[in-house]
């Protein structure tokens, strides 16, 4: 079937779904979002979408906002059957969900209505969730509320992090895409409406977002710091600065007050409410990343206690 399609999408994310989408149809046009400042020279970067549809040789529109009538026109001239969404970053304005005549189509990297918003891969590891999943959805004016036409899921396995899971759900993303469209395009695929009973919400993260709360248990800070890999990271204010742990596992048996230091192992480590947490990784304020064991030396303040 001939079908004239538009691709939105930014992160890395994004990238199985345009590969894929390129590989089976007529893909007419990239929208994704504009070059950002990025890095410590704070240069315009390309989002990881435009470098690869720059590689396939593809059009590519870079709007501010896609609720300006003059973006709504200039998408329009691509004449889309189609449109394909995978974590564009902007909200589609009512003229484009409109604007293709077999709509608009999202790939979500969650469980719908589970996790609806800007952070669902985190949300999922940072508060336990035995599993995640992709949903691919009919879209509409609400925020990952439209029909069900897929899902897939997958298991979250202990020490999973944002960015393995992304991977992961990225690549089962795109190939569900693909082996649905065409049942959909024929119209013997229907959306199945959310149901509204279950419904969450992942807001999007900050940087404040970040900083632990050792009073928490040590379960859920381990979770936080699986989850907010990359961005916006896990810290612990150490003498005024940033120590970013990326690594870290409990410790079965130690009891401790919260907020205390502690060395296990050889290993630096923080009380928390209910447990132990000993951190394998940890990246210093203007630093790289360090094994624990590393880090202690030249930290003679950190000792409470020698466990």
């Amino acid at each position: 079937m001939s079908i004239r399609v538009v691709f939105m999408g930014s992160p890395d994310f994004a990238l199985p779904t345009l590969e894929e989408l390129h590989r089976n149809y007529e893909v007419v046009g990239v929208v994704t979002q504009p070059d950002r400042p990025a890095g410590r020279g704070r240069k315009e970067q390309p989002s990881d979408v435009k470098t690869l549809a720059q590689a396939l040789g593809l059009p590519i529109f870079q709007p501010e906002s896609l609720r300006k009538l003059s973006a709504v026109a200039q998408l329009a001239e691509w004449k889309p059957d189609l449109i394909v969404v995978a974590a564009f970053g902007q909200i589609l304005a009512k003229a484009v969900l409109e604007m293709p005549a077999k709509g608009c189509i999202n790939v979500h990297a969650s469980l719908l209505p589970a996790w609806r918003g800007a952070s669902p891969i985190q949300a999922a590891i940072a508060n336990g969730d035995p599993e995640s999943g992709v949903t691919i959805m009919l879209m509409d004016e609400g925020m990952d509320t439209g029909g069900i036409l897929a899902q897939r899921s997958v298991p979250i396995r202990p020490g999973t992090n944002a960015i393995e899971l992304s991977d992961q759900l990225a690549h089962l993303g795109a190939k569900t895409l693909i082996e649905i469209l065409p049942a959909y395009l024929r119209g013997t695929l229907a959306a199945v409406p959310q149901d509204e009973s279950r419904k969450s919400y992942a807001p999007k993260l900050t940087k404040e977002d970040s900083f632990l709360d050792f009073s928490l248990p040590a379960q859920t800070l381990l979770n936080r710091i699986n989850a907010y890999q990359p961005w916006p990271g896990a810290v612990y204010q150490w003498q005024g600065k940033r120590l970013k742990i990326t690594e870290a596992h409990l410790h079965p048996t130690f009891e401790c007050d919260p907020c205390g230091r502690f060395v296990v192992n050889g290993l630096p480590a923080i009380g928390t409410g209910d447990g132990l947490l000993v951190l394998d990784t940890v990246q210093p304020e203007g630093k790289k990343p360090m094994p624990g064991k590393a880090f202690l030396n030249g930290q003679p303040d950190w000792l409470d206690s020698d466990a």
